[in-house]
């Protein structure tokens, strides 16, 4: 499935650049160059703002390991140059120490002695020629060592004082391009702010309000009239009697009323 992929990829794209030859000729070239910069132009200026900025603080964490390995590596040069300097240290002690040697069996040799008495024993002028030869040997050669040992630690030194200035540089430079990052992303935020929308006020249904408002205005009315309508109606109740009956003078008429014949009289009915 692979291989047929590439291979049908390979003869579109061949077709594609023979259609172009014979389209273009000579100017192809010229035209895919073109092209291939607009597209590349068109995808760099579609790429967020804020995917730029996260690249770019990656690229400076991306630093981070390295610059460690170069703190380590100009730590372990300090630890070289110290033990160096140690040694030469020591080698300038051994070196004036044999000098002093030296100088003695120089001085034993050039006073003509035929024999020398150091402690219990005793030597020969030639054998204090030759140990001075041996010695004087030995004091050239651990000269020639010390000076190269001097010329390695200036050497060591120098190096090493390049990898710091090359640290130290290499901070302010990552400091300095993580304050341009931080001065961006502020930058970024406050055109985002100013490019934002001013949130629109909520929407209501008007007409939702409307009609609400009719329904109490229609709920004020029939309280208005109901209240109207009571205050009529109690216009027309009777009232309770505030005169007190005359029980003596109803008695006395319905006495009178059953004694007669039931024919009524004009007296009566007055």
């Amino acid at each position: 499935m692979l291989f047929r992929a590439i291979k049908i990829g390979t003869m579109v794209t061949g077709g594609a650049l023979l259609a172009g030859g014979l389209m273009f000729g000579n100017e192809l070239t010229s035209y895919v160059h073109s092209t291939a910069r607009s597209v590349r132009l068109a995808v760099k200026e579609n790429i967020p703002v804020d995917f730029e900025l996260r690249r770019a603080r990656d690229l400076l964490d991306e630093i981070g390991p390295e610059m460690h390995n170069n703190v380590r590596a100009i730590a372990e040069q300090e630890v070289e140059v110290a033990t160096l300097q140690r040694d030469i240290n020591e080698s300038k002690l051994s070196i004036g120490d044999e000098r002093t040697r030296v100088t003695k069996l120089r001085d034993a040799v050039a006073g003509g002695q035929a024999s020398f008495t150091f402690g219990d024993m005793s030597f020969s002028h030639n054998q204090m020629t030759q140990e001075l030869s041996r010695r004087f040997l030995h004091l050239k050669e651990a000269e020639v060592a010390l000076a190269s040992k001097q010329e390695l630690l200036e050497n060591r030194q120098k190096s090493l004082i390049a990898a710091q200035d090359a640290l130290e540089n290499a901070k302010s430079q990552k400091a300095a391009l993580e304050a341009q990052i931080e001065g961006l992303e502020a930058q970024y935020k406050l055109v985002q702010a100013k490019s934002q929308v001013a949130p629109q006020p909520a929407a209501f249904d008007h007409s939702k309000l409307a009609q609400a408002k009719q329904v109490i205005g229609d709920i004020h009315k029939q309280l208005d009239v109901a209240e109207h309508v009571l205050a009529h109606e109690a216009k027309f109740t009777q009232s309770i009697p505030v005169d007190a009956v005359d029980e003596k003078d109803l008695l006395t008429q319905v006495d009178r009323h059953l004694s007669s014949d039931g024919t009524p009289s004009l007296a009566t009915n007055k």
